[in-house]
C-alpha cells in the first residue's frame, strides 16, 4: 500500500465543497467537484504525522504547521489557540478535530497498545477531554485493525462496540434521516464508523459520509482511512486529484510515512 495518508486528504477534500452546503442525496455528491480543496483536517493531520515521524514536540509542530496556512477553515477555540503569542495549554475539547488528524497514528502503530499511545498523543495538545481522546482512540484503532488484516466484524465489536455502544444496533439507514451537522467526536466518530462499515469500496464510504448532511470534510476524511486500510484501493482519479492540490511539504510527509510504514 501507499498513499496513506491521502487517504485522509482525498476525504477531507471530497468532502470541503458539502461542509456547508450540505446534500442528503448520494447520487448528487461528486468527489470531484471542481471547487474542492484540502482544509484543516488535512493540514492537522500531516502536521501530526510529522511530528509522529521525526518525534518532535505534538503541540508546537500542530502550531508551527497550522500557523504558516490559516486560511483553511480552522473551529474557532482552535484558531484562538493557533494566534496566542505563546503555545497555551490543552482546552479540554471534545470536537472532532482529534478524529479527523489521528490517521497516521493507526498507519503507524505496531500495537494496539502504541496505536492507542500515539492517538492520545496527537489528540493532547488540544482536545484533552476524555471524549476528545476517545475519538482519536477509536477513529485509530478502526484503521490499525484494517491495516492488520481484521474484517468488518472485528471493527464493529471492538471499536464500535466498545468505544460507542449507544450506536451499536444502529444502521446507516437509521441515522441518516435525523444526522444533522454535528462537530462533536461523539456524534462524528460513531457515524463515520458506520459510513466504513456498510461501505463497499473505498469511494462508497466517502459518499455515504458525506450524504449524511452533517460535517461532510471531517466525517469523510475520518471514514477514509478506515476504508482504504481495510479496501487497499482508492481510484487513482481522486489521488491524483488530492496530489495536485498538497504542498510539496505535505507529499514528503506522505511519502515518508508510507516508507515506514
Amino acid at each position: 500500500m501507499k498513499d496513506l495518508l491521502l487517504s485522509t486528504a482525498i476525504g477531507d477534500i471530497s468532502g470541503m465543497p458539502y461542509e456547508f452546503f450540505s446534500t442528503k442525496d448520494y447520487d448528487r455528491v461528486d468527489l470531484l467537484h471542481p471547487g474542492n480543496t484540502y482544509t484543516d483536517d488535512t493540514l492537522c493531520t500531516f502536521a501530526c504525522a510529522e511530528a509522529l515521524l521525526n518525534n518532535l514536540d505534538m503541540a508546537e509542530n500542530l502550531r508551527h504547521r497550522c500557523r504558516n496556512d490559516l486560511a483553511r477553515g480552522f473551529g474557532g477555540r482552535f484558531y484562538r489557540w493557533l494566534k496566542a503569542d505563546e503555545l497555551l495549554p490543552p482546552y479540554n475539547s471534545f470536537g472532532n478535530g482529534s478524529a479527523m488528524r489521528v490517521s497516521a497514528a493507526g498507519f503507524l502503530a505496531r500495537s494496539e497498545e502504541e496505536c492507542v499511545e500515539m492517538a492520545t498523543r496527537t489528540a493532547l495538545p488540544t482536545h484533552n477531554h476524555p471524549e476528545g481522546i476517545k475519538g482519536a482512540v477509536a477513529t485509530a484503532l478502526a484503521i490499525y485493525y484494517g491495516m492488520n488484516g481484521r474484517d468488518k466484524a472485528y471493527v464493529r465489536r471492538q471499536v464500535l462496540e466498545e468505544y460507542y455502544p449507544e450506536w451499536s444496533q444502529k444502521t446507516y439507514a437509521d441515522i441518516h434521516p435525523s444526522y444533522r451537522f454535528d462537530v462533536t467526536c461523539q456524534g462524528t466518530v460513531p457515524a463515520a464508523l458506520i459510513c466504513f462499515l456498510e461501505s463497499k469500496d473505498y469511494e462508497d464510504s466517502l459518499k455515504l459520509a458525506i450524504a449524511l448532511g452533517g460535517d461532510a470534510d471531517t466525517l469523510a476524511a475520518i471514514s477514509g482511512p478506515m476504508a482504504y486500510a481495510h479496501y487497499r484501493s482508492m481510484p487513482e482519479a481522486l489521488v491524483a486529484n488530492a496530489r495536485a492540490k498538497l504542498p510539496g511539504w505535505m507529499l514528503a510527509v506522505s511519502a515518508a510515512l508510507d516508507a515506514r510504514v
